[in-house]
């Protein structure tokens, strides 16, 4: 008889501190370690270390790391924070636009997402209850 193993997931909540980015891709590699998963570890923490610098830089408060097992062998990786505006194209369809000058220093962090991750996508969550609204970039791997 087949065994499945067991979905899981993990949300490591950080703060708005410089360090936050480090020490979630830390977080990663440890899950993933876990997990017998370390082989995605080289784009697993490209995407989180993408998403992670993107909140940090892009928003006041603090931001969560998510990581989720979807099927066999594929991770999610998504990152929450309290800004509900979603950064253009990062839908999962269509192509990012504006994609910067060849001698710019940065800006090139969501075109690595949406080159390396096999599919991404946004949620805008809405106030309700106990949640805390934003969204969530996420990312998938295998």
């Amino acid at each position: 008889m087949a065994t499945v193993s067991p979905s899981w997931a993990y949300t490591l909540h950080l703060p708005h501190d410089p360090r936050a980015p480090g020490i979630g891709r830390a977080t990663l590699r440890t899950v993933l370690a876990a997990h017998d998963l370390l082989r995605l570890a080289p784009t697993a923490e490209l995407l989180a270390s993408e998403l992670l610098t993107n909140a940090h830089l892009h928003t006041r408060g603090p931001y969560a790391l998510r990581l989720r097992a979807m099927e066999t062998g594929r991770l999610r990786v998504g990152v929450w924070d309290a800004d509900p505006r979603v950064p253009s194209g990062f839908t999962g369809e269509g192509a990012l636009v504006g994609v910067p000058p060849v001698e710019a220093e940065d800006g090139r962090g969501l075109h690595l997402v949406r080159a390396c991750a096999d599919s991404v996508g946004a949620s805008v969550l809405r106030e309700l209850g106990a949640s805390k609204g934003g969204k969530l970039l996420w990312a998938e791997c295998r």
